[in-house]
């Protein structure tokens, strides 16, 4: 553990950003795992649901500095690029 004061802050400071960071992970996951099982199982309707239910967290995780701009692009055109080879 550090000693000095502005160690014991940064250290205080990286615990709160990455427990900040997993959830955003987690949820940027969990959104995108939806779409993927619904291309899976073939339900059309139910993977443009999830879909659009994905790109609001894909857009807010570039706004909070999360993901790259053109990282977030490429996401939500490859599962677009899913549902509609379907």
């Amino acid at each position: 553990m550090a000693n000095i004061a502005s160690s014991i802050k940064r250290a205080r400071q990286a615990e709160k950003r990455r427990s900040l960071n997993h959830s955003q992970e987690s949820r940027l996951r969990t959104h995108v795992k939806r779409v993927l099982n619904a291309v899976r199982e073939g339900d059309r309707e139910k993977a443009a649901a999830a879909y659009k239910s994905a790109v609001p967290v894909i857009d807010s995780s570039v706004g909070k500095g999360f993901l790259h701009r053109n990282t977030a692009a490429r996401r939500k055109s490859r599962l677009n690029a899913m549902i509609k080879a379907m």
